[in-house]
């Protein structure tokens, strides 16, 4: 299996509440740290925040389906 890609879609525009990415929902913050994770539990524990975070903020509709074909397409079994 590959390693966890990045969740990151590589749109970036800040423009929802609190400065949130409108493809992803991350922070710039977020995105930083995401690139020091290491080890793919961490990976995937942030990856579980993320997805509670967008349910909340009811932001990134897409993408799950997007994050599934990035998955795909680097070889890594995804998180959800």
């Amino acid at each position: 299996m590959g390693k966890l890609p990045s969740p990151c879609l590589d749109v970036c525009k800040f423009r929802l509440e609190g400065g949130r990415c409108i493809a992803c929902a991350m922070t710039k913050k977020q995105k930083k740290s995401y690139k020091g994770l290491s080890k793919d539990k961490k990976r995937r524990a942030f990856i579980a925040e993320l997805l509670e975070q967008q349910a909340a903020a009811n932001s990134a509709k897409g993408w799950q389906r997007a994050y599934l074909r990035k998955c795909a397409k680097k070889g890594a079994e995804a998180p959800f």
